[in-house]
């Protein structure tokens, strides 16, 4: 069994956060079980909320944009049991989630692991489930289609080109169409403030590699 330090954290992170919401759809209903695709849309609410408000997401995947929206892709591979996740992390997140048959459905088998999120990862998770978790899994693909980090690549998806475009979080700070909720307000000063707060870890963080 894999010790969970092992496993890349975007992975563990992603684990335990599609684990969390499939726990909140299990709580009172008879069918346990959570379309992957909404949990994916989801958990990209639950990451521009903690990355406005913190300044880091909370899955610490890698974001594309695809045509049903972003998508967080280790979030992607955990949802799917997909073999691109080496075997100790494939191993990782069978622990915890497991696919419902051949359904793209998935569910919970095990509780959270606390030690993996934080306090305000889970504060994160549960403004994107008390928000958002009502709508259709069709409704929030619409919906993330009104956020600029995907608009700015929706005419690139329609040319039929590419699959997929890798997303920039730094995008994830600018404003969505009127109407939408931006995931934590900011004001044009803190919004400015909160990116390049952003972009400089980054910075650090690349020093470090």
């Amino acid at each position: 069994m894999p010790s969970a330090l092992d496993i890349p954290t975007p992975v563990r992170k992603s684990t335990q956060a599609l684990n969390y919401f499939a726990r909140l759809a299990a709580s009172g209903t008879p069918r346990p079980e959570l379309s992957k695709l909404k949990a994916l849309k989801l958990l990209f609410f639950a990451d521009r909320y903690h990355i406005r408000k913190y300044g880091r997401p909370v899955s610490e995947s890698k974001y594309f944009a695809m045509a049903k929206g972003p998508v967080a892709s280790e979030a992607k591979h955990v949802a799917e049991d997909a073999k691109r996740l080496d075997s100790r992390a494939r191993s990782y997140a069978r622990r915890f989630v497991r696919q419902k048959g051949d359904t793209f459905d998935y569910t919970s088998i095990a509780d959270v692991d606390r030690a993996v999120l934080s306090k305000t990862d889970i504060e994160a998770l549960n403004f994107a489930w008390g928000i958002f978790g009502h709508y259709s899994k069709f409704q929030l693909c619409q919906i993330t289609h009104h956020y600029p980090e995907w608009k700015r690549h929706a005419r690139t998806l329609q040319r039929g080109t590419h699959r997929r475009v890798e997303m920039d979080y730094a995008d994830f700070f600018d404003e969505p169409d009127t109407g939408y909720n931006p995931c934590h307000e900011l004001s044009d000063k803190d919004r400015k403030i909160a990116r390049e707060l952003y972009l400089d870890s980054q910075e650090v963080a690349k020093l470090w590699k």
